[in-house]
């Protein structure tokens, strides 16, 4: 496969705190060094500029914190003007010398990723008063807790879309976006994920919501809310009422058959989740508390769905060159393997003529694992960068670019 020869190239960028985001800008930065371009700008017109072109990015899929970065680049942004903002947004000197072309972007702190709960710090402050009184609950311990946490998050996404309408989206629509941008979401009171996007219309099944009624600042605010730190961000549909959506890694970790869906030929995919695996150094997690063992519960959980995912792109893009070439040395007519092709395409949903890169931390970087995953220290974040790029030149060695 060589890269340069694909038309229509993909990027999808999971979620994991700014942690995720910072390993993702250190993988754009990898690939702008392998001469991959980001396509994307504030009007629709950009996308004639990039469509078509080699090593070019056109179509950007984001979930949690994901959905910062690939929002930011559909948008026309640099990565080094991503950079610059997170660095100024925590005090400190640039990093990164932004180029004169280069589309300014407002420095993004703290105060716009955290913004406190009402409701939470007012139930935060009855707790004392609760567990004072006798509690008229059935149960066990669980049954205590839910009644006393009757909060649904301790801060809110409302800054971070307020900083993405006010400062990123001119005009806020997915449709007027240089590149094509989707976004993942998980429906709160129901089963499906919700993806939007610059769809005309809104179409669902049981398992996926697709929808072109959200803003993109709103959809990135729902896309982020990862609970139970951050409360489920409420979005109006078309009629009016007002839907809450949560964290988009909860359904799928890697949206990756959103770009095959959109035409895409060449999806490269970046995730900052990796199970920590032993080394001398660190020695064993149950050493370092709760905190540490949850992480790692919940990235061997993880893992394991993106593992299952690309085996699965795997078995069934063998079994299909299998299938084909039984039947042509069988000798049965080409118009008859092309069709039963087809039907494996369809009843697996997998398009044979898409190719993936996955690109992940190593398991035995056990720094990397111990970075804290909303941390805006710059020691931190630019360690977490440097992963990222490293990660992502060790990936495409093995391609031909």
């Amino acid at each position: 496969m060589k890269l340069s020869d694909k038309k229509r190239i993909a990027l999808v960028l999971s979620g994991g705190g700014v942690k995720a985001a910072a390993f993702h800008i250190g993988v754009c930065l990898a690939l702008r060094e392998k001469g991959f371009k980001f396509g994307g700008g504030n009007s629709a017109k950009d996308r004639l500029l990039f469509e078509g072109k080699s090593l070019t990015f056109n179509v950007y899929v984001g979930s949690s914190a994901g959905s910062v970065v690939a929002a930011f680049l559909a948008a026309g942004h640099s990565i080094d003007a991503i950079i610059d903002a997170f660095t100024r947004g925590t005090g400190l000197d640039a990093l990164t010398k932004v180029k004169s072309e280069d589309t300014y972007l407002k420095p993004i702190g703290y105060r716009d990723i955290f913004a406190l709960n009402i409701g939470a710090a007012s139930a935060a402050r009855l707790l004392p008063s609760i567990f004072r009184k006798r509690l008229n609950v059935s149960g066990g311990f669980e049954s205590l807790f839910k009644e006393a946490f009757k909060i649904n998050g301790v801060f809110t996404t409302r800054n971070l879309e307020r900083y993405m309408r006010t400062n990123v989206f001119p005009e806020n629509d997915f449709h007027s976006l240089g590149a094509e941008l989707y976004i993942v979401a998980t429906q709160l009171n129901h089963s499906r994920k919700a993806v939007f996007g610059p769809y005309e219309t809104t179409s669902k099944t049981r398992e996926i919501k697709r929808a072109g009624y959200a803003k993109v600042s709103e959809a990135v605010a729902a896309s982020a809310a990862l609970p139970p730190f951050f409360a489920p961000y409420g979005i109006r549909n078309m009629k009016g009422k007002e839907i809450y959506y949560f964290d988009g890694e909860i359904r799928d970790t890697l949206s990756t058959h959103i770009a095959a869906e959109q035409g895409a030929d060449l999806v490269i995919a970046s995730y900052s989740i990796q199970p920590y695996h032993y080394t001398p150094e660190m020695g064993s997690l149950h050493e370092y508390g709760m905190p540490l063992i949850f992480n790692q519960a919940l990235y061997q959980v993880v893992q394991k769905k993106i593992e299952s995912h690309i085996k699965h792109q795997h078995d069934v893009r063998a079994m299909i060159r299998s299938v084909q070439g039984y039947m042509r040395e069988a000798g049965i007519a080409e118009e008859h393997v092309q069709k039963l092709v087809d039907i494996l395409v369809q009843r697996t949903h997998f398009n044979p003529h898409v190719d993936y890169i996955y690109i992940h931390p190593q398991p035995h970087d056990f720094e990397f694992f111990f970075y804290d995953h909303f941390s805006l220290n710059a020691k931190v974040l630019t360690g977490i960068v440097r992963t990222g790029f490293k990660s992502a030149m060790n990936t495409l060695r093995a391609y031909n670019i």
